[in-house]
């Protein structure tokens, strides 16, 4: 499993948890507190109307006198109430008296006049001085037919309670308002838990991507492969940075060995040429043998000049990542340079070199390793045409990208050596002396292209000869 989806679900179960526990406790704090609203307005209610019904109940008029009668016109009337969105038509009130010995005295309903009541909560403890409320099922299958009582004592003229009068009223009367609240917390809740989660999606797409690229970039350098560093933020670019100092460290180690390494290889063959000629020289010789001896040294000593310079232009530009500045250049100029550059070895061997180029906007690169990329090919081209024969250097577009592309006349490239001929220090034999070159010029060309964007192909050509190409496609 990715780090960002365990990121992701790790957050979300969370998230989840918490919203669940918070939705919980609100839905769960809804109703009680609804219903402690409602008792306290009940309360209210109660001592208001126990007031009003003193004078009643001390002079023996509780069931027909003037406050039996306003409650009975209360229950006629037609509110036409609008409460939040529901609408209110009439009271939910249920009102009765009972007297000091719990006895019903006076019923709004008209239903329980005569019937003891003093073993019910709201009667007992309100006959003995305490706050007497209860909450009772009128239906005692039914657990939402409870009905909220709240009572309210009637005293006499010397402080005595005489009777108690109670307001009930069912708690349906609410569940509207408590369904509605405990809808709003619950959609309000999955909005909060909806938009959590997409922060934490995004915020786990975001670690991922960071660490994503990060491992894109640590794989690539692990095969070998140009890797730039990518853009990373906060610890994750610090963690990058750390990554390039190592890469780029550990690299040099290795490159300096691998170099080192090969270079004494290569070095052997000429060495071994120079120091044999050497021990002839030092005996008796003719003219003839001598000056072929000392040209011996003379060419195996420009064949490691050679080696060295090209393998240090080589591992400078192995050891690059990328072009550090590209500037807008038109290829056409660089064959032009180049041509000039290997005019001498072409007059010296003879061989006409034709350039055709069409009109092509510029390309990001660098001018001095296109410019040495093209003689490159130039030379090689040079090395393998018979004498006489022309080079063309044609510069054409190659889709999106530009393409240089050197052909000469020569006898091509054998079977066995098509796959290897950018391969570091492999040479063919020149066709006129059997001599071979550093080896070094076409891997050049190859990283110089892959530097640009681009590639470098050597393919045979119909009718003989080869044809070398360098594409290119901006600043890679």
């Amino acid at each position: 499993m990715k780090i960002g989806l365990r990121i992701f679900l790790g957050y979300f179960v969370i998230v989840a948890v918490a919203g669940l526990l918070l939705a919980q406790v609100f839905v769960a704090q809804v109703k009680p507190g609804v219903r402690q609203a409602m008792e306290d307005t009940l309360v209210d209610t109660a001592n208001v109307l126990a007031e009003l019904a003193t004078d009643d109940l001390v002079n023996g008029r509780i069931n027909q006198g003037e406050f039996a009668r306003s409650v009975r016109a209360m229950a006629q009337r037609d509110y036409g109430a609008k409460i939040w969105g529901f609408g209110k038509r009439s009271s939910q009130y249920r009102i009765y008296v009972t007297d000091a010995r719990g006895i019903v005295v006076f019923d709004s309903s008209g239903r329980d006049v005569g019937k003891d009541y003093s073993r019910w909560n709201d009667v007992y403890l309100t006959l003995r001085g305490r706050y007497g409320a209860r909450s009772t099922r009128s239906e005692y299958a039914d657990p939402d037919s409870t009905v909220m009582h709240v009572a309210a004592p009637i005293h006499d003229g010397q402080g005595r309670i005489i009777g108690v009068l109670t307001v009930a009223k069912p708690n349906r009367a609410i569940a509207p308002f408590i369904e509605r609240s405990q809808r709003v917390v619950l959609r309000w809740g999955a909005v909060l838990l909806g938009v959590s989660l997409l922060i934490g999606l995004v915020a786990a797409w975001w670690l991922s991507r960071q660490l994503g690229a990060l491992r894109t970039y640590a794989n690539a350098v692990t095969a070998g492969e140009r890797a730039s560093l990518p853009r990373t933020a906060g610890e994750f670019g610090e963690l990058g940075q750390a990554l390039e100092t190592m890469r780029t460290r550990l690299e040099g180690k290795q490159y300096v060995e691998h170099y080192v390494h090969t270079l004494t290889h290569e070095m052997k063959s000429p060495l071994a040429a120079i120091r044999g000629s050497a021990e002839l020289l030092e005996g008796p010789l003719d003219d003839a043998d001598r000056a072929r001896f000392v040209g011996n040294i003379r060419a195996q000593s420009e064949r490691l000049a050679q080696m060295i310079d090209k393998m240090l232009a080589l591992a400078a530009v192995e050891h690059r990542q990328r072009l550090e500045n590209p500037e807008p250049l038109q290829l056409a100029d660089m064959v032009d340079d180049a041509a000039a550059q290997c005019a001498t070895r072409l007059a010296q061997a003879g061989i006409t070199l034709e350039v055709h180029s069409e009109d092509l906007p510029p390309v990001m690169g660098d001018a001095f390793l296109l410019r040495q990329a093209v003689v490159n090919l130039i030379e090689n081209a040079i090395d393998f045409a018979p004498a006489g024969s022309r080079i063309e250097v044609t510069v054409q577009r190659d889709g999106e990208r530009q393409r240089v592309q050197v052909s000469d006349r020569g006898p091509g490239i054998p079977d066995y050596a098509v796959g290897r001929v950018f391969e570091r220090f492999y040479s063919l034999p020149r066709p006129d002396n059997g001599s071979r070159s550093s080896g070094l010029g076409l891997c050049f060309v190859a990283e110089v292209a892959t530097l640009h964007g681009g590639e470098a192909t050597l393919e045979n050509r119909e009718g003989g000869g080869a044809v070398a190409s360098l594409v290119v496609g901006g600043a890679g």
